[in-house]
């Protein structure tokens, strides 16, 4: 595969990745800055501007995680199972911020951020097949969804 390809695909792959991102701000911006700010928060709810910068470096580290995969060959089952199980947890990540911050359905968004977890977990799983790289660079995203998903849970018991 020519450089120029290659350099394309990585492109593509990141920016998919920061687009979902992307879209999920507009429905996570206004809310923040509103309701959001009206819940009682736990107490080891990290400062709001923390959030906007890693979930950036998240977004670029599971498109990178993606091109790895997907440069080793989608003529291959386990390849292209492995970008299947990460488009679906894509969709989930989206789906949660949709859930949670524009419908206010925090226990919804509870369940739906626990199937993300599985589907982070399957999706590092399937990306060893391909990449060993790949699959470390899911942990940190893995690692802060588990974090956000007691977030979740602390505020949507401290909200009843």
């Amino acid at each position: 595969m020519k450089t120029q390809t290659k350099v394309l695909w990585f492109i593509i792959w990141v920016g998919i990745c920061l687009g979902v991102g992307g879209i999920s701000s507009i429905f996570t911006f206004p809310a923040v800055h509103g309701w959001y700010q009206t819940l009682i928060q736990p107490a080891f709810n990290p400062p709001d501007w923390i959030f906007g910068p890693v979930w950036t470096l998240l977004y670029i580290l599971m498109g990178i995680a993606a091109y790895l995969v997907w440069t080793k060959g989608t003529d291959k089952k386990c390849i292209l199972d492995a970008l299947y199980i990460f488009v679906i947890q894509l969709i989930l990540n989206f789906t949660w911020t949709v859930i949670f911050f524009r419908f206010h359905c925090l226990w919804i968004a509870f369940a739906n951020i626990i199937a993300l977890i599985v589907a982070i977990s399957i999706t590092i799983y399937s990306f060893k097949c391909a990449s060993k790289i790949a699959a470390y660079l899911m942990i940190p995203y893995l690692l802060w969804v588990i974090f956000a998903a007691l977030l979740n849970i602390a505020v949507a018991i401290l909200n009843r």
